[in-house]
């Protein structure tokens, strides 16, 4: 296995639910770590959303390896970000059978 370059720093990120003060409960995000990463850019397609023209951008980021339950291991329901570029965790798996590092498939989307 080739090596990855980790030269990118991302933060990790966690959707925390917060009330909004009328009974119900509003979505914020709050960075839980940062990681170094590499990452490449893999398929992408466009199309449209609501009659407007869209387009999807799925990245191979690769980060440093984690064992599972750790709070510096990415899960699918959290997000990376660099400055104002987001990218949502779709999956994660081992890169090798040692575990030294994981690659997370992610869509890059908006920052809300």
């Amino acid at each position: 296995m080739k090596l990855p370059k980790l030269t990118r720093r991302l933060a990790l990120e966690e959707r925390v639910r917060t009330s909004d003060g009328m009974g119900g409960h509003e979505g914020a995000w709050t960075q839980v770590g940062q990681l170094w990463a590499e990452l490449v850019a893999r398929t992408g397609s466009e199309g449209s959303v609501g009659g407007r023209a869209a387009s999807r951008q799925v990245w191979r980021i690769t980060v440093r390896g984690a064992p599972d339950g750790a709070p510096s291991r990415p899960r699918p329901e959290q997000r990376l970000r660099e400055d104002n570029r987001v990218f949502n965790i779709l999956s994660v798996a081992e890169a090798d059978p040692e575990g030294r590092f994981l690659v997370c498939r992610a869509e890059e989307g908006l920052a809300v």
